[in-house]
C-alpha cells in the first residue's frame, strides 16, 4: 500500500521559514516526479514545486520562486520543500503527491498525480 505522510508544517510569522517533508513507502520514489501542491480554504489546489526523478531539475509556481526550494532524497524515499521568507498568503494545507511516470517531468496538474498525502497545514499570520 503506497503512503505519502507529509509532516513540519505549523505556525510561523511572516517573514519565517518551514520546512516540510514527505516520506513515502510502498512506493519507491526514484521513478517518480514528485511535487507539491498547496489548497487555501475554499480555493483549488494549487502548484507548488516539482522535482524530476533524479532531483537534479525543479520546476516553480512564479509565487514561490527564490523563496521556497525542492529537493529529494531518493535513498530515503523522502522529499522536502524548504520555504524562506513566509508571506500569510502561502497560508494553506500543503500535499505532497507522486506523479505518473512519463517523459515530461515538469507535472503541474493535479491530475498528472498518482498518489497524494494527507497534507500538512503551514499558518503564516502578518
Amino acid at each position: 500500500q503506497v503512503q505519502l505522510v507529509e509532516s513540519g508544517g505549523g505556525w510561523v510569522q511572516a517573514g519565517g521559514s518551514l520546512r516540510l517533508s514527505c516520506a513515502a513507502s510502498g512506493l519507491t520514489i526514484n521513478k517518480y516526479p514528485m511535487g507539491w501542491f498547496r489548497q487555501a480554504p475554499g480555493k483549488d489546489r494549487d502548484f507548488v514545486a516539482v522535482s524530476s526523478v533524479t532531483g537534479q531539475s525543479a520546476y516553480y509556481a512564479d509565487s514561490v520562486k527564490g523563496r521556497f526550494t525542492i529537493a529529494r532524497d531518493n535513498d530515503k524515499d523522502t522529499m522536502y520543500l524548504e520555504m524562506n521568507s513566509l508571506k500569510p498568503e502561502d497560508t494553506a494545507v500543503y500535499y505532497c503527491a507522486a506523479g505518473r511516470a512519463k517523459a515530461n517531468w515538469r507535472l503541474i496538474s493535479p491530475q498528472e498525480y498518482n498518489y497524494w498525502g494527507q497534507g500538512t497545514q503551514v499558518i503564516v499570520s502578518s
